[in-house]
């Protein structure tokens, strides 16, 4: 799937750390911020969940909602929000059907070699469920600061 800037974000259910669903309909009305990551507890993508963690109360002041989603279980994904006590849903995707749907499963380079795998890209979707950017390279150390940004807040 080639999602741009203006198109309705896919709809989605999915289960989270908690082993609760979760599903894009569930924050109609709500800026979400969907960022696909690769793997928990590596080094990037613990860096990225820590500062969104860090300055998560800045986003849910601004309305905004964060999701979390790679190919992890929800074991991993438990563990995960336990060690580094993150306080926002982290969304199971091991069959890829969310990947999927959004584009960010598939070849990425790495360390010079193609790989196929979790392609780390954010979506900001508005309160009517279109996407107004997608950060096909965000900075892990500074996502939240780029979230806000990109929503022009």
């Amino acid at each position: 799937m080639d999602l741009k800037v203006g198109d309705k974000a896919p709809a989605f259910k999915a289960k989270d750390q908690k082993g609760n669903t979760v599903s894009l309909a569930d924050f109609k009305g709500k800026k979400v911020v969907m960022y696909f990551y690769p793997e928990d507890d590596t080094e990037l993508c613990t860096i990225q969940a820590c500062n969104i963690r860090d300055n998560y109360k800045d986003l849910t002041k601004q309305g905004i909602v964060v999701l979390g989603v790679s190919p992890d279980d929800v074991d991993s994904h438990d563990a995960f929000t336990k060690k580094f006590k993150l306080n926002f849903p982290l969304l199971v995707d091991t069959s890829k059907k969310i990947s999927e749907k959004y584009g960010t499963w598939g070849e990425k380079n790495m360390y010079g070699n193609i790989v196929v795998g979790m392609r780390r890209w954010t979506f900001l979707i508005d309160e009517k469920g279109k996407i107004v950017h997608i950060i096909k390279r965000p900075k892990v150390r500074d996502h939240a600061a780029q979230i806000l940004a990109k929503f022009g807040i």
